[in-house]
């Protein structure tokens, strides 16, 4: 089948049109449509997750089927940035798009953490490192974190990227923004939140050695629910 795909904002800068036609499998559900795009347009895959889809001038669910000759839309956050934003992905990060999502009128400052990729661990080389995770559970993961520190602090907004597979020194491995009224809180907020994303988030680091080898970075233990130990 066959929909047509509407594009704003960003969007259409990122793909470079406002409209775009696309052949689908039949019953394929709005996730699935914004799959193939990324598949076409590699460059839209980091904000897929921000993506709401419209038909026939009504919001739809990601599960929601879609016909043979649908109008979609697929609306980007709108300006003044949405409450969260929470991706982990195989994609380069980029700071700005994260702080401007984080953003909103009532800001008086947005703190950012920026982890990078470093060139040594405890006095060894480190040529580059490797990042994996079980994404939908590590995506859900991070909106827990998000709501436990919006429960703590007084914030305007928060979003995460997480950055996966492989990575040379100096790339951009986590970026954390926090939105507050004032400073304090958006400093707080960050430095919380990502003590919480190294703690509890299901993504796992490997180091490759300058020399050769590389192993797997020791993480925090995991608590499983009551019922699920043994």
């Amino acid at each position: 089948m066959k929909v047509n795909i509407s594009l704003f904002a960003g969007l259409h800068d990122l793909v470079g049109e406002r409209e775009v036609t696309m052949e689908l499998a039949d019953g394929s559900t709005v996730d699935q449509l914004r799959n193939e795009l990324g598949a076409r347009y590699p460059v839209v895959i980091p904000y897929l997750a921000t993506l709401v889809c419209a038909v026939a001038d009504e919001y739809v669910p990601t599960d929601y089927q879609l016909k043979d000759g649908d109008e979609v839309a697929l609306i980007p956050p709108v300006s003044g940035g949405s409450d969260d934003l929470f991706l982990v992905t195989v994609e380069k990060l980029d700071p700005q798009r994260l702080t401007d999502a984080v953003r909103t009128d009532e800001s008086g400052a947005v703190a950012l953490f920026h982890g990078v990729a470093r060139n040594n661990h405890e006095g060894r080389a480190v040529r580059a490192l490797e990042y994996e995770a079980h994404e939908s559970l590590a995506e859900k993961k991070l909106r827990e974190v998000g709501d436990e520190v919006r429960k703590r602090f007084d914030i305007t907004g928060i979003g995460v990227y997480h950055r996966t597979g492989r990575l040379e020194i100096g790339e951009t491995s986590l970026l954390v923004a926090v939105s507050s009224a004032h400073r304090r809180e958006a400093f707080e907020a960050c430095h919380f939140a990502v003590d919480r994303i190294k703690e509890t988030v299901p993504i796992w680091k490997k180091e490759i050695w300058a020399d050769g080898g590389g192993d797997w970075v020791a993480g925090h233990p995991v608590d499983a629910p009551e019922s699920a130990k043994a």
